[in-house]
């Protein structure tokens, strides 16, 4: 019987070339929140998904398996293995990865690794060509087809991301985490970008201020209303805005953003309030954490 999930659940099957970024691509729809699994061998894969979809798979967009046609052991090879897909209820859809062969040739020659059909006497532009006989009937198949000749890693993810991330509204294509911190604590590690902010006024030598943290208007008004803290601020939300714009454009998913003072409770706590306000009005989504403003 054919389960609910097996009805609901996406099914996507990515095939092709050895070489043309079978694992890039797998590692991409990962990222989409996909369960993914690589190397399945094909005859497997029917009874694999049947454990799967009864394990519970709410908070994954679907299910991608990266497969191994080398050990296909139905009767007519991908034809049957759709079909048997099909049967069991499942809609798959067939992604084929290929390259041409001088840049799979390329590829190899850069990683020196061994293609999955070499050996026994089979060199390796023969194994590409063995390779490219066996999936055949895959790339007929397909639904669709990319060529990744000339695609850099960032390329496969953005026509991946296109096609298949999620249009939801709650789901945004890069994820801003905004962090304040103290130095004289420690720096993040996790920090992609820092902002040195001691160059600006510090409310800790107002003994009137020292008790509020950045969070309160009065150590706002001190670190940021005034001619100096405006310039500042505004460049620097044109600066992250641009920034996060290009950075989004190849493909990332995340970046943390950090922003310190001496003690990180008062300068960095304001400025990362304010650069959260600005950011919430854009298509990033946007998080915050105040990492030290309790240690000050």
């Amino acid at each position: 019987m054919t389960s609910v999930a097996q009805q609901t659940i996406p099914l996507i099957i990515v095939a092709g070339l050895s070489g043309a970024g079978k694992s890039s691509a797998l590692k991409v729809f990962e990222d989409m929140a996909y369960y993914t699994i690589d190397g399945l061998p094909v005859s497997m894969a029917p009874q694999f998904l049947e454990v799967l979809t009864g394990c519970g798979l709410e908070s994954y967009k679907g299910i991608v398996l990266g497969v191994d046609v080398r050990q296909c052991t139905l009767k007519n090879g991908w034809s049957d293995f759709i079909e048997v897909l099909c049967a069991a209820g499942y809609a798959p859809t067939v992604i084929f990865l290929e390259s041409r062969a001088d840049v799979i040739l390329r590829r190899y020659k850069e990683t020196r690794r061994p293609h999955p059909f070499e050996g026994h006497g089979v060199g390796l532009e023969q194994a590409m060509t063995n390779e490219r006989i066996l999936m055949a009937p895959a790339r007929v198949e397909a639904d669709f087809i990319f060529d990744t000749s000339e695609y850099s890693i960032h390329d496969l993810r953005r026509v991946l991301q296109r096609r298949w991330q999620s249009e939801e509204n709650d789901v945004k294509g890069l994820k801003v985490h905004l962090m304040s911190f103290g130095f004289k604590h420690s720096t993040p590690s996790e920090a992609d970008m820092i902002f040195d902010l001691r160059f600006l006024p510090n409310p800790h030598h107002d003994p009137e201020l020292r008790k509020y943290t950045g969070q309160d208007d009065v150590v706002v008004s001190y670190v940021l209303k005034h001619s100096m803290g405006q310039t500042y601020l505004k460049k620097l939300e044109d600066l992250l805005h641009f920034t996060l714009l290009q950075m989004e454009k190849e493909g990332r998913y995340r970046i943390t953003i950090a922003f310190g003072c001496t003690g990180g409770k008062h300068r960095s706590v304001s400025v990362t309030e304010a650069i959260y306000e600005f950011l919430k009005k854009t298509d990033f989504a946007v998080s915050k954490e105040h990492r030290h403003i309790n240690l000050a």
